[in-house]
């Protein structure tokens, strides 16, 4: 899937069969993974884990709380700590978790809408402002990987299903080049994109040069290393109930765990997917999704067959198919609807299908990893930056776009604390609507959106 970071929940854990409020009843940070461990996947298999960070106990104080390690969180962290700022940062699970450490390693360029639809959403001044704070992600993003040991390759394939989609990528390529001075795209027709991925599915599409793919997880653990040795008190398994926020600025906030609490002057909530019922404001607006991935055997001398440059690709499906090789020549395969918040029995079959829909050729290949992940979104799938109380900043809702725009939101959030609010406030300032009926509503909204943009996938409109 294509990123998110882990936060915390309070929403309590129910069996039975799905009904109307499961999502509100299932406590998604413990419903599809056991306790302290990371998901089976190829990442969690190829990363040394960290040794672990001891949990909270009792009492403790700290300039800022951050809630959750993943990539929002292990940025803001990481930037207030080397400001001189005292942190504690909690993470139910363990450093890197959630999406920040299980999906698809792309990162993208731009915001997860397209400039034409941002143009339309923002206006033109608006939609150059986060064209360019896109491109200043990507730069802290790469800034990390170098840091942390993390090899970013280059170019990102964008592959069209229709005649329709291929000439809307050849306008955003040529809009970009004359009006964003981004002219890192390639556009591609049929004959050259076939070329390129190998795949007879796709009517054309285009290359970006200036977008990238990494390790997910090997960039999350690095982050986590870079900020505990920048003084950042990092606890795992330290699940966040409660916080009690300062009523006006200057008061301090008491965040509680099972076994501790901190007491602080400022909350940074980086929970996106796992954020529950931590705060009701953000929830109605940022609706929990899962997605699943699979990693192939060693393709050998296949992979050639496969891709023709060590690049990754996604596709223009609504639930969309995404896919990049390893390392050691492994196809990794994002892709399959969810219909609700509990991850299928065999993720290997359920991503299968697609998976041999791009690459018959690959038809019977054995799978080796399956696992899933929970990531957030948005209506209007622009992330959603917001301050829930006077001393207290969120971000969420990547819309599977945050292996870069994650880690600068992070740090976004992290500079408005020190005093330096533009970047957050421009974030901010963004319309974006609550889904109707709030959160309550978000798992029905969630079976009945994934049955219909799904079925459309399937007839191809």
């Amino acid at each position: 899937m294509k990123k998110a970071a882990l936060g915390h929940s309070v929403i309590r854990v129910a069996g039975g069969k799905a009904g109307p409020n499961m999502g509100a009843r299932m406590n998604l940070l413990f419903a599809n993974d056991r306790r302290g461990e990371y998901p089976p996947s190829l990442y969690a298999e190829q990363n040394p884990a960290l040794p672990p960070f001891p949990p909270l106990r009792g009492d403790a104080r700290a300039d800022v709380v951050v809630v959750g390690a993943g990539y929002t969180g292990l940025g803001a962290a990481l930037t207030l700590a080397r400001a001189g700022r005292s942190v504690v940062l909690l993470e139910a699970q363990r450093v890197g978790f959630g999406a920040s450490g299980r999906n698809g390693g792309q990162m993208g360029s731009g915001q997860r809408l397209e400039v034409d639809e941002l143009e339309r959403v923002a206006g033109r001044a608006a939609a150059r402002r986060l064209w360019d704070m896109a491109e200043e992600a990507k730069t802290l993003t790469r800034s990390y990987a170098a840091e942390a040991g993390v090899t970013v390759h280059p170019g990102i394939a964008h592959a069209a299903r229709t005649a329709r989609e291929v000439r809307h990528a050849h306008e955003n390529a040529e809009r970009l080049a004359r009006d964003y001075d981004y002219a890192l795209i390639e556009p591609l027709d049929a004959a050259g994109l076939r070329a390129l991925v190998k795949s007879p599915l796709y009517a054309g599409g285009d290359l970006d040069r200036g977008a990238g793919h990494l390790d997910p997880l090997a960039l999350g653990l690095g982050l986590a290393r870079l900020a505990a040795a920048s003084g950042v008190r990092i606890h795992e398994g330290a699940h966040v109930h409660a916080i009690s926020h300062g009523r006006r600025a200057g008061e301090t906030s008491v965040v509680q765990t099972g076994t501790g609490r901190v007491i602080c002057d400022h909350v940074i909530l980086a929970a996106n997917g796992y954020l529950g019922h931590l705060d009701m404001g953000v929830a109605a607006r940022v609706m929990p999704i899962n997605n699943f991935v699979v990693a192939t055997e060693p393709l050998g001398a296949r992979a050639d067959d496969i891709l023709a440059e060590n690049i990754a690709v996604h596709d223009t499906r609504f639930v969309v198919n995404y896919w990049r090789l390893s390392a050691d020549r492994r196809l990794v395969f994002g892709g399959g609807e969810s219909l609700g918040y509990r991850f299928p029995r065999d993720i290997a079959a359920k991503v299968r299908r697609p998976l041999e829909q791009v690459y018959p050729q690959l038809g019977g290949v054995r799978i080796t990893h399956g696992w899933g992940g929970t990531l957030a979104i948005t209506m209007n799938r622009l992330p959603y930056f917001a301050r829930p109380a006077p001393n207290c900043l969120s971000a969420s809702g990547f819309s599977g776009h945050g292996v870069a725009l994650a880690s600068l939101s992070g740090k976004l959030m992290a500079q408005a604390v020190i005093g330096q609010s533009e970047g957050f406030d421009t974030m901010a300032a963004l319309p974006l609507p609550a889904f109707p009926g709030g959160a309550a509503l978000r798992w029905p909204l969630l079976v009945a959106g994934m049955g219909w943009y799904s079925l459309r996938d399937r007839l191809g409109v």
